[in-house]
């Protein structure tokens, strides 16, 4: 008999104890809203040895065996063959492992991705669960579970700032894109984050794959059995690459795609025949079974024209998220934000949704609910306390877009000395509810989600703590509209 791990699952070994997750909390929704999600398991001490003995490839029971007895070699084999064979049963039963008779049989049993068994979605864009007991995520496990000591589940790293595209809404100046990360340094920290128990990587630019070791860094992802979500324009994409990618099941793509006019696209990339590369390759994604999101920005130039990629992908079966939300530059410039929607189209897009997407009134209404149990004593948000960001020169900054904040180097300090002992990550870790005095007697706070880089990156000096008033308008708007939706 052959076991080996779910393609779609992640372990990590704890020591005391393991943890077995899919990818439902990090990968990329599908298209139709199904719920086949595996789940997530805490097992015990030997639980985790005994999953530790497991990969993502087809191994024989009795070489599986041979590994447990290392670390168990005061029991005979046939007691370890019995407890395996029923351990491993159970874990089949709930989705985390597949078994078969031969090699070929587990790794068919072992099912992929596929846009063709996906329902077609009626949706023109986001569906949104009106259940409000959801799943609890595995941030919410470790957090109860560590007594909220910040633990490093989430990893962004531009691996370049090279971009073949100048996006006029882009929050990275333009004269910066210069640079590739180290190899070197890059794998270094891939193996930190692994001794970190890291769950998920974000790759992202500048343009990724302007990496000349762009496959390579796919193929080190997947050694580490990392959830892996790639952005990118895909204008470079090619067979080396979509070949690395169909081999990693918990690897996932988000493209930005503007308008299905080509015109208005290329200009907002500002790199005439983007399109028709972005387009292509997108097609190429979905008849390799690459699972995909686009994301549509919704601006001033596109403002007419998104809801034909939301048409789009829908007849594709792909996830599509369109946001109104453009922050300015990460060196407190502001110029790009001439690209952003006046808070009138804002609301045109807010009534939009709220008609043409089942789910989004109740789901605003769903998050304002939770938010009324936040007290001045909560943090404001998860950078830092789950997540981190690095740039291509080995900075480390506390989230996307807030390159200007600088709370280390990892070319000068181990990635865990910097997240255990960053004064900068101090204090914003120490940063609580009460520290944003107008916005907790704000009566639509329960709308609003405050962002730290919104406001820095808009601010002269980059100051985090003076709040964006842009968003305060759009707050009370969709008080408004959760008010009164009914009679929408």
């Amino acid at each position: 008999m052959y076991y080996k791990l779910n393609r779609n699952v992640m372990f990590r070994n704890y020591v005391s104890f393991g943890y077995i997750t899919d990818n439902r909390n990090f990968g990329y929704k599908k298209a139709d809203n199904s719920s086949d999600d595996i789940g997530d398991k805490i097992v015990s001490q030997a639980g985790a040895v005994f999953l530790s003995a497991l990969s993502q490839k087809p191994q024989t029971l009795d070489d599986i065996i041979r590994e447990i007895s290392m670390q168990f070699s005061a029991v005979d084999l046939e007691t370890i063959r019995s407890d395996a064979k029923e351990f491993y049963s159970e874990l089949e039963q709930d989705g985390f492992i597949v078994s078969g008779e031969t090699m070929h049989e587990c790794d068919k049993k072992d099912l992929r991705f596929s846009y063709r068994k996906l329902v077609p979605t009626i949706m023109n864009g986001d569906s949104y669960p009106t259940n409000k007991d959801l799943k609890r995520d595995t941030q919410a496990f470790l957090d109860e579970f560590f007594g909220n000591e910040p633990q490093l589940t989430n990893l962004h790293i531009d691996i370049t700032n090279k971009c073949n595209e100048r996006c006029i809404h882009c929050y990275i100046p333009h004269d910066n894109k210069v640079n590739h990360f180290e190899t070197d340094l890059l794998y270094n920290v891939l193996e930190q984050s692994n001794e970190m128990k890291l769950l998920h990587l974000t790759l992202t630019g500048g343009e990724p794959m302007l990496h000349p070791n762009f496959a390579n860094i796919l193929r080190k992802c997947k050694s580490y059995n990392l959830s892996v979500n790639v952005l990118s324009n895909l204008t470079l994409l090619n067979d080396e690459i979509i070949e690395e990618m169909k081999t990693n099941g918990l690897l996932s793509i988000q493209v930005s795609l503007y308008s299905m006019d080509s015109k208005i696209h290329d200009a907002i990339t500002q790199k005439a025949g983007s399109f028709e590369l972005t387009k292509n390759a997108i097609t190429k994604l979905i008849e390799n079974d690459i699972p995909l999101q686009i994301s549509c920005p919704i601006m001033r130039l596109n403002k007419d024209s998104y809801k034909d990629v939301l048409n789009w992908a829908r007849s594709h079966n792909i996830r599509v998220g369109c946001d109104y939300v453009i922050i300015g530059k990460c060196d407190y410039t502001t110029q790009n934000l001439r690209s952003r929607l006046s808070i009138n189209d804002i609301k045109d897009v807010i009534n939009y949704k709220i008609v043409n997407e089942p789910g989004y009134c109740e789901q605003l209404r769903n998050e304002a609910d939770q938010k009324r149990g936040n007290t001045p004593d909560d943090i404001v948000c998860s950078i830092c306390h789950s997540s981190i960001c690095i740039a291509e020169n080995g900075n480390v900054y506390p989230c996307a877009g807030w390159q200007g904040y600088v709370v280390g180097n990892v070319n000068e300090k181990p990635l865990r000395d910097i997240w255990n002992n960053s004064r900068d990550i101090q204090y914003l870790r120490s940063l609580r509810n009460r520290d944003f005095p107008k916005c907790i007697q704000c009566p639509e706070k329960t709308y609003c989600t405050m962002c730290m880089v919104r406001n820095a990156n808009e601010h002269p000096s980059g100051d985090p703590l003076t709040v964006n008033e842009f968003y305060c308008e759009i707050a009370k708007y969709n008080k408004e509209i959760v008010q009164n939706c009914k009679n929408i």
